[in-house]
């Protein structure tokens, strides 16, 4: 049987737009209490008008770690407690492929993709020990478990990466009752497909993963029971363009 989410404290990065913007309109609908961050404050501002009960905006670049710990800091203090940590915050760069990828490029997707996330579950796994209970979920990719030129080399390396992370997540705390899922979309209409090289045509995103559909998943891995773990979930478009252009 499903839970409810009326009583959790729950922050989601990434919250400004796509996929985390999603997860907070969902979850708050619920009636969680929702703490939202991101780069762009005026973003998490215009979000609070969607949004339902308790609601805090923390702005916070994520690869950032001592800004990290700040955060993580506050909502415990405010709150007693987190929940549930959902980590959606993630970028990818136009230049990709291995002649066109430089170091700064490089670091700039890792920082956020890979370190900002270890950054946000560190934060929250010692207070989650303490109550015995927490659930952490990565927003991953397609990316994360297929080897693609169209995603680069270190978006593509970064999203294995958190894969990986999550599940020593599992392997190391399921004795203290904390839960990790990697959520693995495939193509989804947000704005990380402005940053492809060939752009996407309307009639194409239109056809993707929305990213309403991923918060739907989102709400429903946080109304699993405490003894379930859903370690690792695919979804992706049934127009699938990789199929497709095999």
């Amino acid at each position: 049987m499903l839970a409810d989410v009326k009583d959790k404290v729950i922050w989601i990065t990434g919250a400004g737009s796509g996929i985390g913007q999603a997860a907070a309109i969902a979850l708050s609908a619920q009636g969680a209490t929702v703490i939202v961050s991101g780069r762009r404050k005026d973003r998490l501002e215009a979000l609070t008008a969607e949004l339902t009960g308790t609601i805090r905006i923390e702005p916070l670049d994520i690869a950032d770690q001592q800004a990290v710990s700040a955060v993580a800091k506050r909502i415990i203090s405010e709150f007693t407690k987190i929940d549930i940590l959902v980590n959606s915050a993630g970028l990818n760069i136009v230049g990709r492929s291995w002649q066109d990828i430089d170091v700064d490029d490089w670091d700039e997707v890792i920082n956020v993709n890979l370190n900002g996330a270890f950054y946000c579950a560190q934060s929250v796994l010692p207070a989650m020990r303490e109550q015995a209970d927490g659930l952490i979920i990565n927003i991953s990719s397609w990316a994360g478990k297929h080897v693609s030129r169209l995603t680069g080399v270190a978006y593509t390396a970064s999203k294995h990466a958190l894969n990986a992370m999550t599940e020593s997540i599992n392997q190391e705390n399921c004795q203290f009752g904390i839960r990790a899922c990697a959520i693995c979309p495939g193509e989804v209409a947000t704005e990380i497909l402005d940053k492809r090289p060939v752009p996407v045509s309307p009639e194409d995103r239109a056809k993707m993963v929305q990213a309403e559909d991923v918060g739907d998943l989102i709400l429903h891995v946080c109304c699993t029971p405490a003894h379930v773990c859903l370690n690792e979930i695919t979804i992706s478009p049934t127009w699938n363009r990789g199929y497709i252009g095999r």
